[in-house]
């Protein structure tokens, strides 16, 4: 019915990484618009690190909780801009609620609350204000409200609940991050970070269904 061990915990971070590396063009051109225009580069260099401990804990063999944890510390120290401090925070603080040596839905859908509640922390960010929360929260929500036992599938709700809130953020106004500085100009573009973290989601989903296959 699919679970989150560390082999495939390995699986999200690997594919992650690969589809971080694939949208860098996408990631950069939807940050100039609104941003610094560096959130391809520092994500596809964050990622690739975070590859890298990702491969470290599963050869040490790491729980998922303590795996996550790495992944999460390797994302803080390796990328620039405010996005590593944001997932590597979020990833720690859901490693930290992960018990155990697989996690089932229910396990993990409480694990990423704590690294939604961890990141709205650090960011101040809430839903609606065009930032990645406005696609991890309800890729949070749709897993906890999964009427299946089954992971592969809850996750992929979960990620058509990210992208559905990555392309709801194009009509808003940013009222967080450097893209509230623009104003209403910032209307009109999709988030950037909202777009990584449906990536992100999108790519736990295809771990788990391929682990699930």
């Amino acid at each position: 019915m699919g679970r989150l061990d560390t082999t495939t915990a390995l699986s999200w971070i690997r594919a992650a990484a690969d589809a971080i590396t694939a949208h860098e063009a996408e990631l950069t051109e939807l940050d100039t618009a609104i941003g610094d225009g560096d959130h391809g580069a520092n994500l596809r260099r964050g990622f690739s690190t975070a590859a890298l401990a990702a491969e470290r804990s599963a050869a040490a063999g790491q729980e998922p909780g303590a795996f996550l944890v790495d992944v999460g510390g390797a994302l803080i120290s390796s990328v620039g801009g405010a996005s590593g401090p944001l997932y590597g925070t979020a990833l720690r603080a859901a490693g930290k609620a992960l018990p155990g040596p697989d996690a089932d839905t229910a396990a993990l859908a409480a694990a990423l609350q704590a690294g939604l509640d961890a990141l709205c922390r650090l960011g101040g960010a809430a839903v609606g204000d065009k930032t990645m929360v406005d696609a991890f929260a309800p890729a949070v929500t749709a897993l906890q409200s999964a009427a299946t036992d089954d992971l592969s599938q809850a996750a992929l709700l979960a990620a058509d609940a990210a992208e559905a809130g990555m392309r709801a953020t194009t009509p808003l106004r940013a009222r967080k991050g450097r893209a509230s500085y623009l104003g209403e100009r910032s209307i009109g573009h999709q988030d950037p970070g909202a777009t990584s973290t449906a990536l992100i989601f999108r790519a736990l989903a295809d771990a788990l269904t391929s682990d699930h296959a």
